[in-house]
């Protein structure tokens, strides 16, 4: 059985293909870095990109693995949460391809997407297990029972953290993508050289995210210095990004000890941080936890996690293709 996955929810194009017995057999992304000249991304721009690429994927991809579009039992697409214009021209193509191939066309919610990119590796965790799903638009701790069943246990009530990472890398003045570019200057930072507060740590077990205030720290931090060369800005960077590295250890931690859980899976763009898997490794490894990851390549937005959502909403023959007990809907991702 394969199934083809779509993956237009930003400003990545993605397109793979999965087979249910072999696995992965393709998964081509094309990054729009023309986004790069604007500081952010265009909504309307990546959507244009996404009905300009996303065929000539799909294309490319068939040709891979020496299939044709008759070959397809079913096409996934991500159908939220992301860009309303990006997610259009997936929805769009997804369905067009499906009715006239007459299969079936599965809308997969992303975040279900990233919590599950785990399962395309060959190191994977049991059920039950902890999820801590950080991005550009979420931060969130899941208990995940199995699949299909979750329970949002923190979430963020302000900026995600991967928006966190881009607004501070603004105020330090750092080119787009300014996560990374942040990540990079902080690799020159003295450690421990200024201490930032972590958010939200002073009440146990309240695992909500908030980093608003953080970033808005870090602002006014830079304006009473009134310092702007490069060591002060690297020193700054570091400390910004280890705080943020523990704080989401600490909540991690509480999360994985109030639920008896010895298995944490990071996922989302912001889990390829290196230093971030390096502080998580050593330190639950004292406290006899084991970390789950995936490979680069499936922490960024990608079409073979919605394809492998996919597949397990087709084989299982969900009536009605919904995440968890909830419609997909962008301002709530999981059950609470």
């Amino acid at each position: 059985m394969l199934i083809m996955g779509i993956e237009t929810s930003c400003d990545d194009t993605s397109v793979a293909i999965y087979d249910k017995n072999i696995g992965i057999l393709c998964n081509n992304i094309y990054t729009q870095k023309i986004h790069s000249k604007y500081g952010g991304v265009v909504p309307e721009l990546a959507a244009r990109y996404h009905f300009k690429k996303l065929i000539p994927l799909i294309k490319k991809s068939l040709r891979k693995i020496n299939k044709n579009l008759s070959n397809i039992d079913c096409i996934a697409y991500t159908a939220g949460p992301g860009q309303k214009n990006s997610l259009i021209i997936g929805a769009i193509i997804a369905h067009s391809l499906g009715y006239s191939l007459n299969i079936p066309v599965i809308p997969v919610n992303h975040m279900e997407g990233h919590l599950f990119s785990i399962m395309l590796q060959k190191k994977k965790p049991n059920f039950p297990f902890i999820g801590l799903l950080i991005s550009g638009g979420h931060t969130q701790l899941v208990y995940v029972y199995k699949f299909g069943i979750y329970k949002l246990l923190g979430t963020n009530i302000d900026d995600a953290v991967g928006e966190a990472f881009d607004k501070t890398s603004k105020i330090l003045g750092l080119n787009y993508p300014g996560g990374k570019n942040l990540s990079k200057l902080a690799k020159y930072g003295i450690p421990k050289k200024f201490i930032f507060p972590k958010p939200m740590t002073s009440k146990k077990n309240n695992l909500d995210f908030s980093f608003s205030g953080l970033k808005t720290f870090v602002k006014n931090f830079i304006k009473k210095k009134k310092l702007n060369n490069f060591q002060f800005k690297a020193d700054v960077a570091r400390a910004f990004e280890d705080t943020i590295i523990e704080t989401l250890y600490i909540k991690s931690l509480w999360a994985l000890k109030k639920y008896n859980i010895n298995q944490l899976v990071i996922a989302g763009g912001v889990s390829s941080n290196k230093k971030l898997r390096i502080f998580f490794k050593k330190n639950l490894k004292k406290n006899k936890i084991k970390l789950f990851y995936s490979n680069i390549k499936l922490c960024t937005d990608n079409a073979a996690m919605i394809a492998y959502i996919g597949s397990k909403n087709f084989i299982l023959k969900k009536k009605e293709y919904i995440f968890g007990k909830i419609k997909i809907d962008s301002k709530l991702s999981f059950n609470k």
